[in-house]
């Protein structure tokens, strides 16, 4: 009887090469893995698009609340046919709260400050703020100077950046508007390059007006600075 023909058993390390070339062949997954490995930067990408775009609108808001404040308390005023137009101290909350209203979402009572200044002519021909009102919570001071600023003297040129002051005509008063905001990043862990952001605008009153401190017939809290 012939002895039978015994072949050898595949080693472990057969074994694993064999192993090893199947998956080095197997592309099935390739796709998921490499989603896996790019999704790191494209989060990164679209939160960063996101932070950016909600930083866009909420300088654009900041310019919009900033107009609509000068726009509105330029035409404060009790009609009068009399004499020129008074304006109240509740006349100007009512415009503070207004633009808080419209700020919504961004909260500028509580992350932003709005100054609104009335700025006039002196008796010896400068510029002066005869009065200055503000709101919003942030501890933050008029760019151009406080209540009371040129009362005499020619020396305080306007306000505005320099070189390219507003001034007001004689007779009459400018309504000039600050906003300062303290931007809330929607990710604070997306370390983009955003500041805090700022506007100024200003209206020319509408009508006759009484240039004196403001009334306050209706005994409401002062928006003070």
């Amino acid at each position: 009887m012939k002895g039978r023909l015994m072949m050898p058993l595949p080693s472990i390390a057969d074994h694993w090469r064999v192993h090893a070339c199947r998956l080095v062949k197997d592309t099935s997954g390739l796709a998921l893995v490499e989603f896996a490995m790019v999704l790191p930067f494209l989060l990164i990408l679209s939160t960063s698009g996101l932070e950016l775009a909600n930083y866009v609108i909420a300088n654009k808001r900041m310019g919009e609340i900033a107009a609509m404040v000068a726009d509105n308390a330029s035409r404060m005023g009790d009609q009068n046919a009399i004499n020129n137009k008074p304006i109240d101290e509740s006349e100007i909350n009512d415009v503070f709260i207004g633009a808080d209203l419209q700020g919504g979402y961004l909260k500028i009572a509580d992350n932003g400050r709005i100054i609104l200044s009335s700025l006039q002519r002196n008796a010896d021909g400068g510029q002066t703020i005869t009065w200055q009102r503000c709101y919003g919570a942030l501890n933050v001071d008029s760019a151009f100077g406080k209540e009371g600023k040129g009362a005499t003297g020619t020396s305080f040129t306007g306000m505005g950046p320099s070189g390219n002051e507003v001034t007001a005509a004689t007779g009459t008063a400018v309504m000039v508007v600050e906003v300062y905001y303290k931007y809330k990043r929607l990710m604070p862990s997306i370390q983009l390059p955003l500041n805090d952001i700022k506007d100024v605008t200003a209206f020319n009153v509408r009508d006759s007006r009484d240039l004196g401190q403001p009334q306050n017939t209706s005994n409401v809290a002062l928006s003070t600075c």
